[in-house]
C-alpha cells in the first residue's frame, strides 16, 4: 500500500512538472513573440522614416547613381579579380560632392495657399500656391513639396491591425510586413504631387497649381511647405522648410441615390420648425383677429390694439409637416473600418440627395454622447451634416442600445426612420426589429460582406442588404 502510495504521488509530481514546464514554455514563447513584435515595429518604423527621406531627398538620377554604387561595392569587393571597385569610388565621390551642396542653399520664401474649405475622399482637387522669393537674387529649378501632418502607428495598433479581405500565410503574419505597409497607407489621409516652380525673380513672386488627392474622409492638416532644389548634378536636392498650417475638411464619399419615396406621413410637430433648433414653443403665424373671451394676452397684438382701439390678437396654426432621422450605427462593425466607412459613405450620400425644403432631417448617431443634427426649412444645411459625417469614429460599448434608445425617444415626432448598420449580427437585428415594433417606419441597409456566411440576411427580415465592394450598384437597385 506504501509502495503504490509513493508511486503515485511520483505520477502526480511528474504530471504536476509537465505542466509547469508546459506553461512555462507557453509564457517564454509569448514573452518572445512579444519582444519580436515590439523589434519588428521599431524596424519598420525606422525603415519607413529613411524611405520617406530618400525618396524627397534623391531625384531619379540620384536613385540611379546609388544603386550603381552600392551594385560595384558588392560586385567589387575582390580588387583582384575585377574593376568594379573604380566605378563605386567614382559614384560615391559625385554623390558625396552632391550631398556637401545642400548646406549652400539658403534662400528663404513664404507660401500662400488657396485652398478650398472642403474636398470630397477620392476626387482631387487643384489649388493655387503663391510663393514669393524673400531672397536677393533669381531662383530657378525648384520644386514644391507640401508637408502633410501624419502620425505613426502605435505598437498597439500594429499588433491589432489586421488587413480587410487579405489572407496572408503565417510567415507574412509572423513579421507583418504588409500589415505595416497597409496601416501606414491607411494613416496617409491625402497626397499632393511635388509641383515644378517657373523662374521666381529676386523680392519676387511666382504661383504654381498644386493637385491634391485626398483618400479618405476626415481632416487633411498642411503643416507647411519645403521648397526644392537640385545640385548641379542633379543627385540630390537641398531644402528649405517654412511653416504654413492649414486645414482643410474631406467629406465622405458619396454614391448616386435614386429618387426615393420615404413611408410615413406628415405628422404634428410640438412647438414647430424652431423647437428643432432651440427650446420653446411656437406655431406658425397665420393672421390677425378681434380678440375673444378666453383668448391668452400672449397673444395679444399691442400695436394693432392701440392702432384700432380694440383688442386684436395674433392667430396660429399648429405645423404638420415630415421629419426623417437618418441613424447611423458607429458601433465596432463585424467586417471593421471597412464596412463602417461603407456606412459612412451611404449616410452622406442620403443627406445629400434628400430634399429638405418640406421637411427635416434629423442626423442621429452616437459618439461620446448622443449627437442629433437637424437640417431642413431653414435649420442646417446639408453641408453641414456632411462635416459632421467627416468626423464620426466607430465607439466601444453599448452603442447599438444607446443607438435605439435615442431613435425610441424622438419616436412621436418622426415619419420615419433610416438606419444604416455596419455590419449585420444579432445586436443590429434586435434594433431593427425593435424599432419597428414601436410602428416607426424603418428603412433599414446593412453593409456585409458575402465571403461571409455568417452574416447573410433573410430577404423576410426587411432589411436591404448593400454588399461591400458593390455598394453603388446595391444602392442604384433602391
Amino acid at each position: 500500500m506504501v509502495g503504490m502510495l509513493h508511486a503515485n504521488h511520483q505520477k502526480n509530481g511528474s504530471i504536476g512538472k509537465s505542466i509547469h514546464e508546459a506553461i512555462s514554455s507557453r509564457d517564454f514563447i509569448q514573452s518572445f513573440l512579444k519582444a519580436m513584435q515590439s523589434l519588428l515595429y521599431y524596424s519598420y518604423r525606422r525603415f519607413s522614416r529613411f524611405n520617406h527621406w530618400y525618396e524627397r531627398r534623391f531625384t531619379g538620377v540620384g536613385r540611379i547613381a546609388l544603386a550603381a554604387a552600392i551594385g560595384a561595392a558588392i560586385f567589387g569587393v575582390d580588387t583582384e579579380q575585377t574593376t568594379a571597385y573604380q566605378a563605386f569610388t567614382y559614384l560615391a565621390a559625385l554623390i558625396a560632392l552632391a550631398v556637401a551642396t545642400a548646406p549652400l542653399f539658403r534662400s528663404r520664401f513664404a507660401v500662400r495657399r488657396d485652398l478650398p474649405r472642403f474636398a470630397s475622399a477620392g476626387e482631387p482637387l487643384e489649388y493655387r500656391v503663391r510663393i514669393s522669393n524673400l531672397g536677393k537674387r533669381a531662383e530657378t529649378g525648384l520644386t514644391l513639396f507640401e508637408d502633410i501632418e501624419f502620425a505613426w502607428p502605435t505598437r498597439a495598433e500594429f499588433q491589432r491591425a489586421r488587413e480587410p479581405g487579405v489572407q496572408r500565410n503565417w510567415v507574412d503574419e509572423l513579421l507583418g510586413f504588409y500589415r505595416w505597409t497597409w496601416l501606414v497607407a491607411e494613416r496617409r489621409n491625402a497626397s499632393v504631387e511635388p509641383a515644378p516652380l517657373p523662374v521666381i525673380p529676386a523680392r519676387g513672386e511666382a504661383t504654381v497649381t498644386a493637385r491634391l488627392t485626398p483618400r479618405r474622409r476626415g481632416m487633411v492638416r498642411l503643416a507647411g511647405a519645403s521648397i526644392a532644389r537640385p545640385d548641379p548634378l542633379q543627385l540630390f536636392r537641398a531644402f528649405f522648410r517654412t511653416s504654413a498650417p492649414q486645414s482643410l475638411a474631406v467629406l465622405p464619399r458619396r454614391y448616386p441615390l435614386p429618387l426615393l419615396a420615404l413611408p410615413g406621413s406628415r405628422r404634428y410637430q410640438q412647438g414647430g420648425v424652431a423647437l428643432a433648433g432651440s427650446v420653446g414653443d411656437s406655431e406658425e403665424f397665420v393672421s390677425l383677429r378681434e380678440y375673444r373671451p378666453g383668448d391668452p394676452l400672449q397673444r395679444v397684438h399691442w400695436k394693432s390694439f392701440a392702432r384700432v382701439g380694440r383688442p386684436v390678437v395674433k392667430e396660429y396654426q399648429d405645423e404638420y409637416f415630415e421629419r426623417h432621422v437618418l441613424a447611423l450605427d458607429t458601433a465596432y462593425a463585424p467586417q471593421g473600418e471597412a464596412a463602417f466607412e461603407a456606412a459612412v459613405s451611404i449616410a452622406a450620400s442620403f443627406v445629400y440627395t434628400l430634399d429638405t425644403q418640406e421637411c427635416l432631417l434629423d442626423l442621429l448617431f452616437i459618439g461620446g454622447e448622443v449627437h442629433c443634427q437637424t437640417a431642413g426649412r431653414g435649420l442646417l444645411r446639408a453641408e453641414h451634416l456632411l462635416e459632421v459625417l467627416a468626423a464620426v469614429r466607430m465607439q466601444e460599448g453599448p452603442a447599438i442600445e444607446r443607438l435605439k434608445h435615442a431613435v425610441l425617444a424622438r419616436r412621436g415626432a418622426l415619419t420615419s426612420c433610416i438606419l444604416v448598420l455596419a455590419g449585420w449580427d444579432e445586436a443590429r437585428r434586435n434594433l431593427v426589429e425593435a424599432l419597428r415594433g414601436s410602428g416607426l417606419q424603418v428603412l433599414a441597409l446593412a453593409v456585409v460582406d458575402e465571403r461571409n456566411v455568417s452574416e447573410r440576411i433573410d430577404p423576410s427580415q426587411g432589411v436591404r442588404k448593400v454588399r461591400l465592394g458593390h455598394v453603388q450598384q446595391d444602392l442604384a437597385a433602391l
